[in-house]
C-alpha cells in the first residue's frame, strides 16, 4: 500500500499559535523513514496552501476565520479523494482539528465510511453552542450535518458527510452543555474516560467498532493529541487532565488497524510551540505506526 502523507499548517481554528507547525514536527520525528521500515511506500504530498493568521480577519466571533478556513478545507478534501481514489491510504498532519472538515469529507466522496474520533472533546459545536467561535470544536457536528451551512456544505450538496450513528467518539473528558445537546441530538456514540474506567479500553473500543463498521466501506481514524493525559504529550492546545495512558493511545490504534478497513487518519493538535524535545510529536508517530500495523510483538 501506497501512504500520501498530507500536511495542513493551520492554526485558524484554535485558540492558541504553534500548531501550525505540527506538521512540521511530525515529519521531523523521522515519520517516513518508520513508514518505510514497515513496508510502505511513501509519498511526501507537501502541505496543502493555507492562509496564515495575519492574512485572515474575524468577519464572525461565533465563526472565527471562516473566510480562510474553508478553502483549506476544500483542497484538503480534493487530495485526500484523490488519494484513496488511487487506491492510497491518505495519512493527513494537522494543524488544529478544523483540518477534518475536509479530510473526512474526502474520505467520504466516494466510499460509505464510519468515523473513530479520539479527541478530549467532541468537536459538536455549531455556531449557535460554541462558547468560543473556535471552528475547531465544530468539524464534526458540521459532518454530521449540523451548523454553519458553508461548513456543512463547503462546496455540495452532500448532507450530512457522514451518518452520525457511524460516528465513535473515544477520550472525552470536556465537553460544552449545547454540544452535549447536539450529541444527543444526532445520535453519536460518546465513550469519554468514565466509560473507559468502567468498562476497560477493551470493550469500549470493541463496542465503538462493532457499531461504526457495520455496512460502510472503511473506517477513518481522527487521533487529536489532547486524547492523551498531558504528562504524556505536554505540546497540545487544549490539555486537559486525567487524559488517556500512552499504552491506551497505542491500544486504540492497534485496535483499528486489526479491523483491516482502515483507509485513512488524522493526526491533530501537535503544537511545537508547547512540546517539550519533539515529544508530543514523536508519540504522534507512535500512534500513526500503530494504526499502520507496528506491533511489539506478533505470530
Amino acid at each position: 500500500m501506497k501512504i500520501n502523507i498530507i500536511g495542513v499548517p493551520i492554526d485558524l481554528g484554535a485558540d492558541r499559535r504553534g500548531v501550525d507547525m505540527g506538521p512540521s514536527a511530525i515529519r521531523y520525528a523521522q515519520l517516513q523513514p518508520k513508514l518505510e521500515e514497515l513496508g510502505y511506500e511513501v509519498e511526501d504530498e507537501g502541505n496543502i496552501e493555507v492562509a496564515i493568521a495575519e492574512m485572515c480577519k474575524v468577519t464572525n466571533p461565533k465563526l472565527k476565520y471562516i473566510d480562510c478556513i474553508v478553502p483549506m478545507a476544500r483542497r484538503l478534501a480534493g487530495s485526500v479523494a484523490t488519494s484513496i481514489q488511487a487506491g492510497n491510504f491518505p495519512l493527513v498532519l494537522g494543524g488544529d482539528h478544523s483540518i477534518s472538515l475536509g479530510s473526512v469529507r474526502g474520505a467520504a466522496k466516494h466510499k460509505k465510511i464510519g468515523v473513530i474520533w479520539v479527541d478530549a472533546h467532541a468537536d459538536f459545536n455549531t455556531d449557535k453552542t460554541t462558547p468560543s467561535g473556535n471552528i475547531h470544536g465544530m468539524p464534526l457536528a458540521a459532518l454530521s450535518g449540523m451548523g454553519e451551512k458553508s461548513l456543512v456544505q463547503l462546496w455540495d450538496e452532500i448532507i450530512p458527510v457522514i451518518d452520525p450513528k457511524k460516528i465513535a467518539v473515544i477520550g472525552a473528558r470536556d465537553l460544552d452543555s449545547g454540544e452535549k445537546e447536539n450529541l444527543r441530538k444526532a445520535g453519536v456514540m460518546v465513550m469519554g474516560m468514565e466509560q473507559i474506567d468502567r468498562m476497560s479500553l477493551v470493550t469500549v473500543v470493541e463496542k465503538a467498532i462493532e457499531r461504526i463498521s457495520r455496512d460502510v466501506d472503511g473506517i477513518y481514524l481522527s487521533f487529536d493529541m489532547d486524547s492523551m493525559d498531558p504528562q504524556h504529550a505536554p505540546g497540545v492546545g487544549t490539555p486537559v487532565p486525567a487524559g488517556l495512558t500512552q499504552r491506551e493511545g497505542h491500544l486504540i490504534c492497534e485496535m483499528v488497524a486489526e479491523t483491516g478497513k482502515l483507509i485513512g487518519m488524522d493526526m491533530v493538535e501537535v503544537n511545537a510551540i508547547l512540546d517539550i524535545q519533539n515529544q508530543t510529536a514523536a508519540l504522534a508517530v507512535e500512534y500513526i505506526l500503530s494504526a499502520l500495523g507496528k506491533r511489539i510483538w506478533s505470530e
